[in-house]
This record gives structure tokens, sequence and C-alpha cells, in this order.
């Protein structure tokens, strides 16, 4: 028994220090990132992309809703180990507004940049964004099972593409501001742009603060279907999206 109590408990150690210092589970809640990220994607975040800052340390363990330990976050500044994100990373950060909540976007506009979105379309320091349109994308589950969207690819100036959703024109974030990027700041967009709360709306979301990013996400490790319950074993076979399992996500 000894000996079984000894395996749980480094498994376990093995796992706080992985989690804490290397890599961090997310799922995603949202189809703000569709159709890069599908809502029921878990990924890994690496938290050694750009260093550590006191967000990096910042979860908490529960059981049956109540928070049982919280770690975080810590009180320094700036970041350990510093590196700066790439235009084009897909990065998990903490919302300015709410420093409990974790937001995952695309950094499109780095410090010093001038942001702006007209008819849609992105430009970056008065540059157009290439984009090219290509076959829509069909939503694969949930309500709106078989709806077509348009989809385009865009392509940064440092040549990072990805494809982008512009479901309606004239939303609400359709025409924009120049928005200028403050020093040590980024500028966030969902691809899904359409339906992505994200930099465009400065009182809800703004300017990220470099401290804020949590880490670059790099892998989907599980994916499911809406329909797929942990209660019903029966619905695990068609409910996991296999295809998706261990892709790139970014």
């Amino acid at each position: 028994m000894w000996e079984t109590i000894k395996v749980v408990l480094q498994a376990l150690l093995i796992a706080f220090v992985i989690r804490t210092f290397f890599f961090q589970p997310f799922n995603i809640p949202s189809g703000s990132m569709i159709p890069t990220l599908l809502i029921g994607d878990y990924l890994f975040v690496n938290k050694l992309s750009y260093g550590y800052s006191r967000h990096s340390f910042n979860f908490t363990v529960s059981l049956f809703g109540a928070e049982l330990f919280r770690f975080g976050p810590l009180n320094f500044k700036g970041r350990v180990f510093a590196g700066q994100p790439a235009r084009g990373d897909v990065v998990v950060f903490k919302l300015p507004s709410d420093e409990r909540t974790d937001y995952i976007k695309r950094v499109i506009g780095l410090p010093g940049d001038e942001i702006q979105v007209i008819d849609g379309v992105l430009y970056i320091n008065g540059q157009v964004v290439r984009r090219e349109r290509v076959a829509d994308y069909v939503v694969p589950d949930g309500p709106y099972r078989g709806r077509r969207i348009r989809r385009f690819r865009e392509t940064l100036p440092n040549g990072v593409s990805y494809y982008t959703l512009d479901a309606f024109d004239g939303g609400m974030a359709d025409n924009t501001p120049v928005y200028k990027v403050p020093p040590g700041h980024y500028f966030m967009m969902g691809d899904n742009r359409d339906n992505s709360k994200d930099s465009r709306f400065l009182d809800e979301v703004g300017y990220v603060h470099n401290e804020l990013i949590v880490g670059r996400a790099t892998i989907i490790f599980f994916s499911h279907r809406p329909e797929a319950r942990l209660l019903l074993p029966w619905t695990w076979p068609a409910g996991i999206r296999w295809g998706r399992l261990f892709n790139a996500a970014h």
C-alpha cells in the first residue's frame, strides 16, 4: 500500500510541476476562435514561450464547485525569462478588466502598431492585410450544423497565415477607429471576426499588457462535440472529434 501511495504522490508532484512551470491545459468554451479552435477543444498552453509573469502561476484547485486552494497571483512585476509574442501567435491571457478570467485570441498588433478595420478588412500600420476568399466554412455540429459562413485566408506581414470567418457585413466591429497600441501592450483579435469580444472593444477587453499573457497555445489534446456527455459513455465514440486530436492549436 505504501508503494502505491508513493507512486501516486510522485505522479501528482510531476503533474503539479509540469502544470505550474511548463504546460497548462485549457478548454475552449466559446466560438470566438472558430475555425482555428472549436467549442469543446482542449489544448495545452506553453508557459515557457514568453517567460513567466505573476499570472503564470495563477490557478485554482476546486472540488464540486468549492474552491479549495488558490495559488497566485504572486506579488512581482514584469516577466522572468521574458520573450515577446510574435504577430499571429494564439495566446491565452488574463482579461484586463477581470484578471481571474482567461481569454484566448490571436496577436494582431505589437507595441507601437496602428490597427484598424475598414469594411471587415484588417489594416496594420496603414497597410491592408492580404486576405483571400476560400471555400465556405460549414458548421460541423451543434444547433447551427450545416450553416455556411464566408471563410478567408488572412496573411499577416510576417507571413503567418490562418483562416478567419466573416459571417455578415456591417458588424459592430467591421469599421473601427485607428488603434495605437501602447508600449508593452498587444492587440488581440478572434478569428471569428463577427463573434469575438476582443481588443476592438476598448471598454471590455482593449489592449493587453505583457504581464497578463499566460502562454502560447500549442496543441489540441482532446476535442468533443456538444452531444458528448461524460455520464453517457455510449456517446463518447461518436462525440469525440478524432480528427482534431493532437493538431496544432494555431
